[in-house]
């Protein structure tokens, strides 16, 4: 009986060993988990390309790391400036938050030069190079970097001296919560 019964179990634990997943291997990307995931201190992206071309492959994955903290960012700056209006009483919110937004579209289409790079793996399988390519940038410099740029550039974006205050106090106050 014992016998039998460690047969069983033998056969079981080799049984459930030799399944897999209906959906194939888990994989697991350079530069994933929350050392490359975007928090309270930092803008973080990664990008992936593959190609038959090195270069192209790498270039590919650049494009799309910042892309990708291009959009972070974008998405930030306008809760930003939604959580701004409801604390203040300014009437035309939407045209002070397009301004804002266009500022930071500006600002982000340039090269920063706090963006860095905090890795970079290259594979090659025998037909084509998959790159990954993970940026980050701190929050603090990229909100100094936008109220430098609108009191610098303003008259380019058509800011008036109270919307250069307001983006400024906008910012200001971003700056503030990350030194709490």
């Amino acid at each position: 009986m014992k016998r039998t019964t460690l047969f069983i179990l033998s056969a079981l634990l080799v049984f459930a060993w030799s399944c897999k997943s209906p959906y194939g291997s888990k994989l697991k990307d350079p530069f994933s988990g929350n050392r490359y995931e975007s928090n309270s201190r930092f803008f973080r992206a990664v990008g992936k390309a593959q190609s038959r071309d090195e270069q192209i492959a790498m270039k590919k994955a650049d494009v799309q790391a910042r892309a990708s903290l291009a959009g972070q960012v974008e998405t930030q700056i306008k809760e930003i400036a939604d959580d701004y209006f409801v604390q203040t009483d300014y009437e035309d919110k939407n045209e002070i938050t397009g301004k804002f937004q266009s500022l930071t579209r500006a600002v982000v289409n340039t090269k920063i030069g706090e963006i860095r790079k905090i890795g970079e793996e290259k594979y090659f399988n025998e037909q084509e190079y998959t790159v990954f390519i993970a940026y980050e940038i701190k929050k603090k410099d990229l909100y100094e970097y936008l109220k430098e740029h609108a009191q610098n550039n303003g008259q380019k974006q058509n800011l008036s001296a109270q919307e250069k205050k307001m983006i400024n106090d906008m910012l200001q106050q971003q700056i503030d919560q990350l030194e709490d």
